[in-house]
């Protein structure tokens, strides 16, 4: 590991102007994938911005229409949160399948969604429930977020500071964990909007997380276990490694969109 300049700085201006003054800083928040990448010698930022100590950078809000959650927040914070629970349960059980403990007191909402790892959780409940992720420049939807494997529509010095994720009439998360690091092999979460109309993310099975369209018009028609049969996903393109064949992953597609659909609340 190389050498380099630590900082925690107390707001989000004074982080992005650490960042903009740095010859190839990086910031962090859990740390979970910067760390053991710069162990491995495959990030040598000259600058570390450590993000938790930002003021207000962590705290759950909800409303009629929205669960807020500053960027900043825990995952063991949303899952333990009776107002997510009451709210959007699915966020909150997502939330609590995360990692290991130690993982989910350290790890936070606005690293995972800004890492983008194509296992991550959180980008499913993101593109599944229609989220706005809000940075320190301006709002972005999360279908239009998430652009690739580890990439995001984020730019230089951009900062999430919260993630708006609408009230749905009811949604449900389900995943396949890897049995050692507990990250989705495939997961699919599944809500159905005010309007009826029906989200389906999956993530896990590709580069990054993306939609199912023939499953969410079926279930935009009828929200039930039924309304998928005969639909299935399809094995191109799909990750395929030691762990589970591109095949498998589109068999799971479709077992735990059923699941999510049968657990829905």
């Amino acid at each position: 590991m190389e050498n380099f300049n630590y900082h925690r700085p107390a707001t989000v201006n004074a982080a992005a102007a650490l960042l903009k003054k740095s010859k190839g800083g990086s910031y962090m928040a859990g740390g979970h994938t910067l760390l053991p990448t710069m162990k491995q010698g495959l990030a040598s930022p000259s600058d570390i911005i450590d993000l938790t100590a930002i003021k207000g950078f962590s705290g759950i809000t909800v409303s009629k229409s929205a669960v807020v959650v500053k960027a900043g927040t825990t995952h063991m914070e949303v899952a333990s949160s009776a107002a997510v629970k009451k709210a959007i349960p699915a966020l909150a059980e997502l939330a609590g399948k995360i990692g290991g403990v130690h993982v989910r007191h350290k790890g936070t909402i606005g690293g995972s969604v800004a890492n983008n790892d194509p296992a991550a959780d959180y980008p499913s409940a993101c593109v599944g429930l229609g989220a706005t992720i809000v940075t320190n420049k301006r709002k972005i939807p999360a279908d239009a977020f998430f652009t690739g494997m580890f990439q995001t529509a984020l730019k230089d010095g951009e900062i999430i500071t919260e993630v708006s994720f609408p009230i749905p009439k009811k949604s449900g998360h389900m995943k396949f964990p890897n049995p050692a690091s507990r990250y989705a092999l495939v997961g699919v979460f599944v809500a159905q909007g005010s309007d009826g109309k029906v989200r389906v993310a999956v993530t896990g099975a590709g580069p990054k997380v993306f939609r199912v369209p023939e499953m969410e018009a079926a279930l935009s028609k009828s929200f039930a276990v039924s309304a998928l049969s005969g639909i299935s996903a399809k094995a191109k393109g799909l990750n395929s490694d030691m762990h589970a064949t591109a095949e498998y992953r589109a068999h799971l597609i479709g077992v735990l969109a059923r699941r999510a659909v049968e657990a829905a609340k």
